[in-house]
């Protein structure tokens, strides 16, 4: 037979066995923080009808995606995010009790160029709350990014708080125009990258004139604790209602997170952080570690309106998305937190073909008594290659059951760190090895 070409589409990745465990442990970690809060998994499909995303996402993310017709001349796309499917899923159960709380793990996917922390397939974790305007459900899903990194070992991340109301008044408190206001917030996003010489080229480019471009930077290089910068942006934009808004919905925000148990260092406030996504109409955050440098990890905010576009009703609506490629990036590279290595606890090896129905009778003894078992699938004997066989794959015990074993009613566990043996009876093996696995003495 001709051998087939291996390639994989550029963009997308296979996901071996151990990095599949580090992942699996990651989403388990954050199923639990998200179940913690009261919020409820769902799942919806991977293909929509295309025109669910129309008017629903930036161009940008019109250019990103993938949209075709299928064999049955249907115009669909695969999601490109989970939000937009939130809110289709949400107008055709009106009858959902609200506020909902739901969780949704699942890869999307985008056209993008592929570079460091950035592929066409991808997976987001997203956690929202539908049908209230409260700040304290602001304040929980900032709670819920703070528990969730920590939770996996993050201990150096700062969450970057912002508003779109004060920004749009920034726009207006310029001078700019209504058309220059995207201009503005794209620039004004890139100021840590461009500093504010950059910014301001990139705005009189935009046709905003000297005096209008101080003003802006002059608004978003404030700087303070939170406290501070919230008094500053307030005296600013005093004259504009919807900006002392925003202000006002940061602080009442800010407020309440020592309540969730969260650090005043952890969440500040960053009057130049505009967020992309044009459907955001109040609260904005993004989570940002030091090192390495793979951008935000988490972003979010307040949506107020998209979700009542498919409900034909006013729903406000608060989430963020947990960026699993670049946390998993940021996991790994600073070994923040260790998946176990095998989905086995003990490997039971088979000294000949004659031993092999007990030790299947005892892998099944294992497993029901709670302890995730391996039985050696190779050729039986050869007691070396088995017990490479468990080092190999991390298996931490190993049960050996030779001529003499048997003859004594006995199986030897062997721990494949330490080498160390120790002999127990074969009757009631399960139960004592279940309690070695939950560091107790076995009896």
């Amino acid at each position: 037979m001709a051998r087939t070409s291996a390639q994989r589409l550029k963009g997308f990745r296979d996901f071996l066995p151990q990095t599949m465990a580090l992942r699996k442990h990651v989403i388990g970690t954050f199923e639990r923080v998200f179940q913690t809060y009261g919020f409820l998994p769902w799942e919806t499909p991977t293909l929509e009808y295309a025109e669910t995303f129309d008017g629903k996402s930036s161009e940008e993310a019109q250019t990103l995606m993938y949209r075709f017709a299928d064999r049955g001349g249907r115009e669909v796309a695969l999601r490109y995010d989970l939000t937009v499917p939130l809110a289709r899923v949400i107008g055709m159960h009106p009858d959902l009790p609200m506020p909902f709380k739901r969780y949704h793990i699942a890869p999307v996917w985008r056209a993008e160029r592929p570079q460091r922390g950035r592929f066409r397939e991808f997976w987001q974790c997203d956690v929202d709350t539908v049908g209230t305007a409260q700040p304290s459900a602001d304040a929980e899903i900032l709670a819920v990014v703070s528990e969730c990194l920590t939770a996996v070992g993050f201990s150096s991340y700062r969450i970057a708080l912002n508003n779109r109301k004060t920004l749009s008044a920034l726009a207006r408190y310029s001078g700019a125009s209504p058309n220059q206001a995207r201009h503005i917030y794209r620039s004004i996003d890139k100021l840590s990258k461009i500093g504010a010489d950059g910014v301001r080229a990139e705005l009189q480019d935009a046709g905003l004139t000297g005096e209008a471009s101080d003003r802006v930077l002059d608004l978003v290089s404030i700087e303070g604790d939170n406290s501070e910068i919230l008094d500053t942006m307030e005296r600013y934009l005093a004259a504009d209602p919807e900006g002392v808004a925003g202000v006002q919905e940061m602080r009442a925000v800010l407020d309440l997170l020592p309540c969730f148990g969260v650090e005043p260092r952890v969440c500040t406030v960053d009057p130049a952080l505009a967020r992309g996504l044009d459907y955001y109409t109040g609260i904005v955050f993004e989570t940002l570690v030091e090192e390495p440098k793979v951008g935000s990890v988490t972003g979010g905010g307040r949506y107020d309106d998209l979700v009542g576009a498919f409900a034909g009703r006013q729903l406000p609506t608060v989430g963020t998305s947990l960026g699993m490629e670049r946390i998993m990036e940021v996991l790994e590279e600073l070994h923040l937190t260790q998946a176990p290595r095998s989905a086995a606890a003990v490997l039971v090896t088979v000294w000949d073909e004659t031993a092999l129905p007990d030790a299947l009778t005892l892998s099944m003894e294992l497993r029901l008594a709670g302890v995730p078992t391996e039985i050696y699938l190779g050729t039986p004997g050869n007691l070396r290659r088995q017990l490479a066989h468990a080092d190999k794959l991390g298996i931490p015990l190993a049960i050996l059951a030779g001529p003499d074993e048997r003859v004594r009613d006995e199986v030897t566990v062997r721990d494949m760190v330490t080498g160390e043996q120790r002999a127990m009876g074969r009757q009631g093996v399960a139960v004592r090895v279940h309690a070695m696995m939950q560091g107790m003495p076995a009896q």
